[in-house]
C-alpha cells in the first residue's frame, strides 16, 4: 500500500489533481472559521455546545453539521453549507421524472443535462436566501446579535448576513464543481466528507478525556473499537455488494463474420439509494423534537407535550420505530425513482440483449422489478442497523450520544462511501498507467 500511495504521486497528471483536491478543501476548512460579523460567537457556542445532556436544538444542529458540511453553531461563513445545492439536486432529480419537458431535456443528453444543472443553480440561490433568512431570524430571537447592531443597523445587518451566507454555500458549490472538473474525486461529497472527518479528533479527544477521569473503562474502549472496525466492514460490504443479473447478447451475422454473443452482467448495487434515505429519516426525526422543545417554553406544565418530547428522544422506542419506518419508505422511494426496470428492459431490447429464460420487454421489467424490491429491502434494513448503532452504543455502554454518532452510523457510512469511490478513481487512473492498485489483484471487487 505504500508503494501504491508512492505511485500516486510519480504520474505528474494524478500528482496535480489530488494537490488540487487537498488545496480546495484547505479553503473550505479555513472558510469553515470565518465567523459572521456582529454576532456574539462565545454565547453562541455556549449555549449550542453546552455542558449537560444535549438538547433537540443542539441535536438537529449537530446532524445538519455533519450533512451539510457547514457551521450552524459558529454562525460561520459557510453557516449553510453545501445542503441547499444538494436539496435543489434534489428537487430536480425528483422533477425529471415527472415533468415532461425536464425529461425530455435528460434525454438530450449532454446539453439537457447542462440546462438542467442551470436551474439548479438558480434554485440553490432561492433556497440559500429562504434558509439564510431563517437562520438571521432565528439569530435576533436568540439574542446572539450585538445590541448596538440590532438597533442601530438592523436592516443593514439582516441583508449583509443572508447575502453572504448565500455567497458562502455558492462558492461551496463551485469549490465542488472544481474539484469535479480538475480534481479527483466527487467535489460534494468531498466536502461532506471533510467536515464527518474534522469532527472526528472532537469525539477521540472527548474519549481520551472520559477514560482520564474514570468515567469510563479500558472494556469500553475496547468494545467501541470493535463497533467501529464492525461497521466500516459491513459498510464496505454492503456499498460494494451487487446482484448481477446475467445479459446474454444475440448473434448477429453479417456476411461471414459473426458477431455478438458476449455474455455479460448487469449489475443491481445492494443499497441503491446510498445514504439519501438516512438523511431524510434523520431530517424529518429532528422536526418533532425540536417543535415540541420550543412548545415546552410556552406550556412548561404541560404533560402531554413532556411525554411527546421524551418519546421522541433518540433512545427511546417511539423514535427508533419511526426512524427505521422512514428509512424503509424512503429506500424503496429513491429506489423507484432511481431504477426504472421498465427503461432498461427496452434498452436491452433494443440492444438486442436478453436475459437468459426470460422474454424480452414485459417480462423482464417484471423480473427486475422484483429482484430490485428484494435487494432494496435487504440495503434498507442495512441503514436501519448503520442508523440505530450510536443508541445502542449509547444506552450498552454509557457513551455520550455525540461520541457514539461518530464512531457508527451514518457519518462513518458517508466517510465509507466517499471513500471507497475515491480509491476506484485512483485506482483506474493508476491502472491506466501500468501502475498497481491498492489491491494486488487490481480492482476492488463487489
Amino acid at each position: 500500500m505504500i508503494s501504491t500511495f508512492v505511485n500516486i504521486f510519480k504520474v505528474p497528471e494524478l500528482r496535480n489533481k489530488v494537490l488540487f483536491t487537498i488545496m480546495l478543501l484547505a479553503i473550505y476548512r479555513i472558510g469553515f472559521h470565518i465567523p459572521l460579523p456582529g454576532i456574539d460567537q462565545d454565547a453562541m457556542q455556549q449555549m449550542m455546545g453546552g455542558s449537560g445532556s444535549e438538547t433537540p436544538l443542539q441535536r438537529a444542529t449537530n446532524y445538519l453539521t455533519m450533512f451539510t458540511g457547514g457551521s450552524l453553531s459558529q454562525s460561520s461563513l459557510f453557516a449553510l453549507g453545501i445542503m441547499p445545492y444538494i436539496s435543489a439536486s434534489i428537487i430536480f432529480q425528483l422533477l425529471t421524472t415527472v415533468v415532461p419537458s425536464l425529461e425530455k431535456l435528460v434525454k438530450e443528453g449532454t446539453a439537457g443535462r447542462k440546462k438542467i444543472q442551470e436551474y439548479t443553480r438558480y434554485a440553490t440561490v432561492g433556497l440559500c436566501l429562504i434558509q439564510s433568512a431563517f437562520i438571521v431570524i432565528w439569530l435576533k430571537n436568540s439574542g446572539f446579535i450585538y445590541r448596538e447592531i440590532l438597533f442601530d443597523n438592523q436592516l443593514m445587518f439582516s441583508f449583509m448576513s443572508i447575502m453572504a451566507m448565500t455567497a458562502g454555500t455558492m462558492f461551496l458549490m463551485w469549490l465542488g464543481e472544481q474539484i469535479d472538473e480538475y480534481g479527483i474525486g466527487n467535489g460534494i461529497s468531498l466536502i461532506i466528507m471533510a467536515g464527518i472527518l474534522a469532527r472526528f479528533p472532537w469525539a477521540i479527544g472527548q474519549l481520551v478525556q472520559l477514560y482520564r477521569e474514570g468515567a469510563t473503562t479500558e472494556p469500553v474502549l475496547i468494545l467501541l473499537v470493535v463497533a467501529f472496525v464492525a461497521v466500516v466492514a459491513a459498510s464496505i460490504i454492503i456499498t460494494q455488494g451487487q446482484r448481477r443479473i446475467p445479459v446474454q447478447h444475440a448473434r448477429m451475422t453479417r456476411g461471414q463474420k459473426v458477431y455478438g454473443g458476449q455474455r455479460q452482467y448487469l449489475p443491481l448495487r445492494v443499497n441503491q439509494g446510498g445514504v439519501i434515505p438516512i438523511i431524510f429519516a434523520v431530517t424529518l426525526m429532528q422536526l418533532p423534537s425540536v417543535l415540541f422543545s420550543q412548545l415546552m417554553k410556552f406550556w412548561p406544565d404541560s404533560g402531554i407535550l413532556a411525554v411527546l418530547q421524551d418519546a421522541f428522544g433518540p433512545s427511546a422506542f417511539t423514535y427508533n420505530f419511526i426512524y427505521i419506518a422512514l428509512i424503509y419508505f424512503f429506500a424503496f422511494f429513491w429506489t423507484t425513482v432511481q431504477f426504472q426496470p421498465k427503461e432498461i428492459a427496452n434498452n436491452l431490447r433494443d440492444n438486442g440483449a436478453f436475459i437468459p429464460g426470460l422474454r424480452p420487454g414485459r417480462r423482464t421489467a417484471e423480473y427486475l422489478e422484483k429482484v430490485v424490491t428484494r435487494i432494496t429491502y435487504a440495503g434498507a434494513g442495512f441503514l436501519a442497523l448503520i442508523a440505530v448503532v450510536p443508541t445502542v452504543i449509547m444506552l450498552l455502554l454509557d457513551v455520550d450520544y455525540g461520541i457514539a454518532s461518530f464512531l457508527g452510523g451514518t457519518g462513518l457510512l458517508i466517510v465509507v462511501s466517499v471513500s471507497l469511490d475515491l480509491v476506484q478513481r485512483i485506482e483506474t487512473n493508476l491502472m491506466m498507467r501500468n501502475y498497481s492498485g491498492f489491491m494486488d489483484s487490481g480492482k476492488i471487487k463487489g
